[in-house]
């Protein structure tokens, strides 16, 4: 069984194999050995029976459903030769057909589906506490009220609320939030977060099959079976062709009085440029496109991205870097703040809070000296202190500084976004270091070219994070229309509303991002960031770079247009070999072969769609 359904899913890679072996045993039989005529066309009755009869069977299913596309000429031409006899012809159709789509389901490359990448990173199992004892429990057999333990580095398998330990967790994947997040008793904590370096304990607020991450898994869904279906270019092309073409035939039979002629115009037109020549040029713009560090999954995308006039960006790891730096370190009056860095980098040094990593990584730009501390100490809530230098320094936050020096209070700064902690010398304020989730360097220039040079109309930021960070990086990067705060259901309601105006182009990095670049036409992931994302994504970016997405645009207008000239340049030398049918000139099988000319011609053409464009990136020409 397993085998027939490997041999189903792979059928038109088969049936081109058989259409090539058989083709071969025909010629050979025919004129290497001078076998009967009638028993060498025993190999091409294998070929029409065996190929030709699921591929037609295929395209019936089609027509029924007023699927008109490109390859209904093919079926129709390998009916009409089985029926006069002309079975070489024939197979050479199935074998033209066949190949095509073998090679659109090269160009597809398999990927697993986006609901089972959701399901495996969910532990199947709870490790639920009772009575000072852990029992593995299915999943769902958790209820609301139970312990259950998170041990490091595993994934929260329900929503809940933590009584037991302290730690950080990454929610940034759910909520999009940049930050690593403190959990203390009474911290929420969000099932499909992954915990840090510390167990902890949390009771279950809701089961496994109201939480937050089948929430989104729901959602994931119903957008797959939600969106629509978009028209290949091949498909659009043969829309226009195809009545063409059966319309000459049809005047060939009728003039002449001879159905083989019907049958020769339709070999001849059949529309290999669009089977084959498209999907070679897709091809080699998928390999051009690997080479580059963009994985395209979805060969739609290359076809359908330079007509989207909508594009939609997510916030944290995509239009910026996804982890917290210093924008600024405001000393208290007679600090200096070279010194007060050194202090508090020594000492960081030893931390596991989420902000140390920004403040130690600060200390290494500027070559700041470093002092072994003494004394370290971090205790849940009170922040952390040490004897640097023979200096008491604390870092810790506005709570606790209203306790420790409530004299200085006035030398805060006024809040913003974003983060901060307060460092406290010998019991004395000293200074306030805030933290932001800063915006990529070309950020900036990508979005302002987009209009110029992509034609799109419309730059949206929609975020999962708070107004005002959302606000800030909008002022930064110089989009205007944002909307901040959103769940991943809101963000696929966004995304549905905007394409029913317009094609659009989604761009984020996190789960919480996942069902909406599946809903929109076209789905651009990061793909360092999470699998869910990027098997929800038809194309993925690997090295997280803006750039690479204006490569990616640049090589689809590449791809577009050769496999445009291949597609419309063959199908007019077929145009003109379905003239010279008509009239009598061509034969079916001498009509086949010049179409295999025909092809030869347009896949040469399309195998440019390789060769990088003169121009792959303009941020910066604009």
């Amino acid at each position: 069984m397993t085998l027939l359904k490997m041999i189903w899913h792979k059928r038109e890679i088969v049936i081109a194999v058989i259409a090539i072996l058989t083709i071969t045993a025909h010629l050979i039989m025919r004129f290497g050995m001078h076998t009967d005529p009638d028993a060498a066309r025993v190999p091409l009755l294998v070929c029409l029976f065996l190929g030709g009869t699921p591929l037609v069977l295929e395209l019936v299913g089609k027509a029924l459903r007023r699927e008109f596309g490109s390859d209904l000429l093919a079926g129709i031409s390998i009916v009409t030769s089985v029926l006069l006899g002309e079975y070489l012809a024939g197979s050479i159709v199935v074998l033209m057909l066949s190949g095509g789509e073998a090679l659109e389901e090269y160009a597809v490359a398999n990927a697993s589906s986006v609901l089972k990448a959701l399901a495996k990173r969910m532990p199947s199992v709870a490790h639920l506490k009772s009575d000072g004892t852990l029992t593995d429990v299915p999943l769902e057999d958790v209820k609301i009220g139970d312990h259950v333990t998170i041990f490091p580095h595993e994934t929260s398998p329900v929503d809940g609320i933590v009584i037991d330990g302290h730690g950080v967790m990454d929610e940034s994947f759910l909520t999009g939030e940049p930050y690593m997040m403190s959990k203390a008793p009474g911290s929420s904590v969000i099932s499909g977060s992954i915990n840090g370096e510390s167990a902890i304990t949390i009771e279950a607020t809701r089961p496994a099959q109201d939480s937050r991450y089948a929430k989104i898994m729901q959602v994931m869904r119903d957008t797959e079976q939600r969106k629509p279906k978009m028209r290949r270019l091949g498909d659009q092309l043969g829309a226009i062709y195809t009545p063409i073409a059966v319309a000459l035939a049809l005047i060939a039979w009728t003039v002449s009085g001879d159905p083989t002629r019907f049958l020769a115009v339709l070999v001849v037109a059949t529309p290999c440029p669009l089977l084959i020549g498209i999907p070679v040029a897709i091809i080699g713009s998928i390999s051009l496109s690997a080479k580059r560090g963009i994985v395209i999954k979805d060969p739609g995308a290359l076809e359908v991205i330079n007509t989207c006039k909508t594009i939609i960006f997510d916030k944290t790891g995509t239009l910026t870097y996804g982890t917290p730096v210093i924008t600024d370190i405001i000393p208290a009056p007679g600090i200096d703040e070279r010194a007060l860095l050194s202090q508090i980098v020594s000492l960081e040094r030893y931390s596991k809070h989420p902000l140390a990593d920004a403040i130690v990584r600060r200390g290494e730009e500027l070559g700041v000296s470093i002092s072994e501390p003494n004394q370290v100490s971090e205790k849940p809530g009170q922040g952390l202190s040490g004897l640097v230098a023979g200096t008491e320094v604390l870092i810790t936050g506005r709570k606790a500084l209203a306790q420790i020096d409530p004299e200085h209070l006035d030398l805060l700064p006024e809040r913003t976004a974003g983060l901060e902690c307060v460092v406290v010398l010998d019991g004395q304020y000293a200074a306030t270091v805030q933290f932001r989730d800063e915006p990529r360097k070309d950020g900036k220039l990508f979005i302002e070219h987009l209009s110029r040079k992509h034609g799109y109309e419309k730059v949206m930021l929609v975020s999962g994070d708070r107004q005002s960070e959302a606000d800030y990086l909008g002022q930064k990067v110089g989009i205007r229309e944002i909307i901040a705060e959103q769940t991943p259901e809101q963000k696929v309601e966004i995304v549905r509303s905007e394409s029913e105006h317009a094609r659009t182009c989604f761009v984020g990095d996190g789960i919480n991002d996942a069902p909406a670049l599946s809903l929109a036409t076209v789905g651009i992931a990061f793909g360092q960031a999470s699998d869910i994302t990027t098997e929800a994504a038809g194309v993925v970016i690997m090295d997280s770079s803006l750039e690479r997405v204006d490569e990616f645009f640049h090589i689809s207008k590449h791809m577009r247009r050769i496999a445009l000239q291949s597609a419309i340049g063959g199908m007019l030398l077929s145009m003109v070999g379905m003239i010279l049918a008509a009239m009598g000139y061509l034969p079916p099988v001498a009509g086949a072969i010049s179409q295999e000319i025909i092809d030869v011609l347009a896949v040469v053409n399309a195998l440019r769609a390789a060769w990088p464009p003169r121009v792959i990136s303009d941020i910066r020409d604009h």
